[in-house]
């Protein structure tokens, strides 16, 4: 028992370690969700709503469970890019720590460990639990869900499966309809294997159903019943409803493509890895997304086949093939969905397939090494062992010029691991210990070192990439990402300067093409809106940073004015959302705040092709807001910005 106690100590510290190490190289990382975080730390109702402004103009396009737990966090600590990341991380040990406990129940402690060490170990993991993206959360509370349905499982217990219901609701008010894709999963395996008479299993359903409801409801209907006047417009939205938000931008839209602000469609095509590539079965081990999650994904797909071979005659309410369907409905269900929507898809996204890879990989290892007496069993982790080595050998091959000698290590104790267990020299107790060791170099060798070289890099922007020399993509144009298929370059398909409309990326580049110098207090400098960074962006910087209006300035998008709230601290308007295509502010609405005197500054330029005239006709808001300022203010010129003082005019 003391060993064990020792080696899950060993698993939380390490797993704390690789997240935590140098957590602030990547300053506020996404500047989207950074400047929702911050306007959190200064007003209660942008907190509540996820207003990406103080001034409670324009939420996120998320519902904002992920920004309640980094806005805290800054109102305790001060908000600063410590206090931003580290419950991103701490995130990231809770989760290995509660699927170290959830696999050990039924399979032991080893089982446990292993399960835990590979979710810590998965780069994509690694790269999104040192990140403030709302995936972080989603992933914790999805584990929740797994460890409340499989104490449920086990017992009949109506109380655990409300907590697993209760955890899926918050999993939905932290990324939507994402989090509601273990639902019919979670529900079969209770429905097929609680102890219980039918009618108790299914009004236990029904009651967990409720829960579901309630516990993701309760903030729709808060939204949907406060006065839109006094509340911020719900950005993504084409009505302003975040219901409308759930179901259209951030539901279907995302699966099926489409168009305007309910559709989310996302430019997947064959060389747009930012954006998943092209949709299809072999979409996962791609070029997009194959180093962010698909290390162990061979491995873990033939645990799940071998396992629920050998359960096939179990009784009805086995555990053993209770856990097995529980991971593998996660795994095949949201790997599916991932792997053929059309709408937006961006490889981070696979960090929710990573808990249900680690949880079979350890409990397919552990089983089938006990039944290695067995010819049958003995085969199955062999084609484990030896798949790993040979996937591991392929993913390190598309960065050649990094660590050349690790693939063919990987690569060979895969072979030698695979040949001795179906020689039978897993029965031998010393040549046994040598197999074991050749297996954790197989499994570990090559996503291991993914994951500390992906640790080991700064990342910003709104769709990092893990590996040796990943960043980030972001929202209009930025440098320095890589891609899978190429280790320079950005993931920007070519022609493309910038994500489609309603494209789900929020924030991190400068809007001129170049990364944003380092602030000192660990954030970014401005490096967008024309002013590209340095002595111009600290003009800018400086002129709103001495408002005292309710919003220092007003700008086309999001990605914008979330770097101007970074560099000066004060609340902008960001014009038309992340997009420029939100009707918010409307132009009457603009020209009221405008007629109070509680905008200081327009600040031309930023969004997607903003400014007088600019990209749709002057049909938008966005348009229409900047051709009434033109003709009505005087523009001067700070820096390299065009600013329009709106308090003279």
């Amino acid at each position: 028992m003391r060993g064990e106690h020792l080696a899950l100590a060993g698993l939380l510290a390490g797993t704390a370690l690789l997240h935590l190490w140098n957590l602030s190289s990547s300053g506020y990382a996404n500047s989207f969700y950074a400047a929702a975080v911050q306007a959190g730390s200064q007003s209660w109702k942008a907190l509540l709503f996820g207003s990406l402004d103080a001034g409670n103009a324009i939420t996120v396009d998320k519902p904002p469970a992920s920004l309640w737990i980094m806005g805290l966090s800054a109102r305790i600590f001060g908000f600063d890019s410590w206090s931003l990341l580290a419950p991103q991380a701490l995130m990231g040990v809770a989760s290995a720590g509660l699927l170290y406990a959830t696999v050990r129940r039924r399979f032991g402690p080893a089982a446990g460990l292993i399960a835990g060490a590979t979710l810590a170990l998965t780069p994509v993991a690694v790269l999104m639990f040192r990140f403030d993206n709302p995936d972080a959360l989603l992933v914790l509370l999805l584990v929740v869900a797994a460890w409340a349905v499989v104490r449920a499982t086990e017992t009949a217990s109506l109380r655990w499966l409300v907590l697993c219901g209760a955890a899926i609701g918050f999993a939905f008010l932290t990324k939507m309809l994402q989090g509601f894709l273990v639902l019919p999963g979670f529900a079969l395996v209770y429905l097929l294997a609680a102890p219980a008479g039918w009618w108790r299993r299914t009004w236990h359903l029904l009651v967990a159903g409720l829960t579901v409801v309630v516990s993701a409801g309760w903030f729709i209907a808060l939204v949907e019943i406060w006065p839109k006047d006094s509340r911020p417009f719900i950005g993504g939205s084409e009505n302003d409803s975040l219901l409308e938000l759930a179901l259209g931008y951030n539901g279907l839209g995302r699966i099926f493509g489409g168009s305007g602000n309910g559709g989310g469609g996302g430019m997947g095509g064959g060389g747009n890895t930012g954006f998943g590539g092209s949709p299809g079965i072999t979409r996962l081990f791609g070029d997009s997304m194959g180093t962010e999650i698909s290390w162990m994904l061979p491995a873990a797909l033939i645990a799940l086949v071998a396992g629920l071979w050998f359960t096939r005659r179990a009784p009805r309410t086995d555990g053993t093939r209770a856990q097995l369907l529980v991971w593998g409905t996660w795994l095949l269900v949201t790997g599916a969905v991932f792997s053929f929507m059309s709408g937006t898809m961006h490889p981070y996204y696979t960090v929710a397939l990573a808990p249900a890879i680690a949880a079979l990989t350890g409990i397919g290892t552990v089983q089938l090494w006990r039944g290695r007496d067995g010819l049958a069993a003995r085969s199955a982790l062999a084609l484990m062992a030896f798949s790993t080595g040979v996937w591991s050998f392929v993913l390190l091959s598309r960065d050649p010029s990094w660590l050349p000698w690790l693939r063919w290590v990987v690569l060979a104790a895969g072979v030698v691991t695979a040949i001795g267990l179906v020689a039978g020299a897993a029965r031998l107790k010393r040549v046994a210990v040598v197999l074991v060791l050749t297996g954790v170099l197989t499994g570990t060798g090559g996503t291991a070192a993914w994951a500390v070289a992906t640790a080991g890099q700064p990342h910003s922007g709104s769709i990092p990439t893990s590996g040796p020399s990943g960043s980030g993509m972001g929202g209009t144009g930025m440098g320095g990402g890589r891609s899978n298929s190429d280790s320079s370059g950005t993931d920007t398909p070519p022609g493309a300067s910038q994500e489609a409309p309603g494209a789900d990326v929020t924030g991190g580049g400068a809007t001129d093409g170049t990364q944003g110098g380092d602030r000192a207090d660990g954030g970014q400098a401005l490096g967008g809106l024309g002013t590209g960074g340095g002595q111009t962006g600290a003009e800018l910087t400086a002129l709103l940073t001495g408002t005292g209006t309710t919003w220092s300035a007003a700008v086309n998008g999001s990605q914008s004015a979330a770097e101007l709230e970074l560099a000066t601290g004060t609340a902008v308007i960001a014009i038309g959302g992340w997009s420029s295509s939100d009707d918010s502010p409307t132009l009457a609405e603009f020209q009221e705040y405008v007629a109070r005197g509680e905008i200081a500054y327009y600040v031309s330029g930023g969004g997607m092709g903003g400014g007088p005239g600019g990209g749709d006709g002057g049909e938008s808001a966005a348009s229409q807001i900047a051709a009434w300022v033109s003709e009505n203010f005087t523009a001067t010129t700070v820096g390299s910005s065009t600013v329009y003082a709106l308090t003279d005019g």
